[in-house]
């Protein structure tokens, strides 16, 4: 965390043990103990919650912390032990906070999650069938405003010059040339994670690598990739990181409060693995419809695309930039040709 890195105090950490690292020193400054303890404010323990409060809706503090906040890369009894170190005050005047299942009272109220909630009073499946089959350009279920504070959390700038890639499966060793390898004009463009039919936008990826990946293309197939150089700096959204914003720094830098952060996390997860998620040979191109529907919002923002994991190359990052012609120009191009393709399987049944 920056409060300890700003502490410029090198020395042997007492907890993990690693040398020469970054310490601080819990009996010489409450700044994390403090940050802590606010954050810790959001939750209720079970015995002084409702009885009719969901008890799916409740957990040990260890398991949220590992599940939902990214703040630790520890282990659930490890974050234990590092929490009731950092707030040991707040441990003594409060064990079952620690020790017991807790909840957010907010959780529960209509009213605060119609106003603080990205999805207000609604699940992500009820965005999903309004979005379909209801109201397609004007749903309320999105809470836009609240939308907009944490996509800023994630901004990130794509300096000009650096390189991307997209791969096109051709017919021949020939492949295709620079000039036809940017995005494919409006009257073929199909729908996408990103784009409706009918909107042009460019596809990218991070490596060659990953863009052979994401292509699927077939053994023996001819496949041509071009390097695209970034003619000025961009500014996307990256919904890589969307579920992983500290919520010290949303906190600090938006204004978000604590427990508005922590009743969107899941939230927020869900619109990162959507938006990733790759369409399958049976799925619906109305399966994009709520990717579509964020991603337009970003782009009436002023934003230049969104950045998201690739779940086709582990690793791998994809990019899609809305006005690309004028940020983007195909320097080169290289032909390759598919020799063999690697399969791993999960049993399911």
């Amino acid at each position: 965390m920056d409060i300890i890195k700003n502490h410029k105090t090198k020395g042997n950490c007492d907890f993990c043990g690693s040398k020469n690292v970054n310490v601080y020193s819990l009996e010489s400054d409450t700044t994390l103990a403090d940050r802590f303890n606010e954050l810790l404010d959001v939750y209720t323990s079970v015995s002084s919650l409702p009885t009719t409060f969901p008890k799916e809706k409740t957990d040990v503090l260890k398991n949220i912390f590992y599940r939902k906040w990214s703040i630790f890369n520890l282990e659930p009894d490890d974050i234990y032990q590092l929490l009731t170190a950092i707030c040991h005050e707040k441990y003594a005047e409060q064990p079952e906070l620690f020790d017991y299942p807790v909840g957010i009272l907010e959780s529960q109220d209509k009213d605060y999650l119609n106003e603080y909630s990205i999805l207000r009073d609604y699940q992500w499946t009820d965005f999903v069938g309004d979005i379909k089959r209801v109201n397609r350009f004007h749903t309320d279920h999105i809470n836009k405003d609240i939308l907009d504070l944490f996509i800023r959390c994630v901004r990130k700038t794509h300096k000009a010059g650096k390189i991307f890639y997209r791969t096109r499966i051709c017919t021949d060793e020939v492949g295709f040339k620079k000039s036809e390898m940017g995005a494919p004009p409006t009257h073929l463009a199909t729908s996408g994670r990103v784009n409706p039919a009918g909107i042009s936008i460019l596809y990218l990826s991070d490596s060659v690598k990953t863009t052979l990946h994401e292509t699927r293309a077939g053994v023996f197939d001819y496949v041509t990739v071009g390097y695209f150089k970034l003619k000025k700096d961009i500014v996307v959204i990256d919904f890589a990181n969307l579920d992983k914003i500290s919520p010290f720094i949303a906190n600090s830098t938006m204004g978000i409060e604590y427990t508005q952060h922590a009743i969107n996390i899941e939230h927020l997860k869900l619109i990162s693995q959507e938006i990733a998620k790759p369409l399958r040979r049976h799925d619906s191109e109305l399966d994009y419809l709520p990717t579509q529907y964020i991603s337009d919002y970003i782009k009436s923002q002023g934003f230049d695309g969104v950045e998201y994991v690739s779940t086709m190359h582990e690793g791998g990052l994809n990019l899609a930039v809305f006005a690309c012609n004028n940020l983007l120009s195909c320097t080169k191009t290289t032909v390759y040709r598919i020799k063999s393709i690697s399969y791993s399987e999960e049993a399911i049944v």
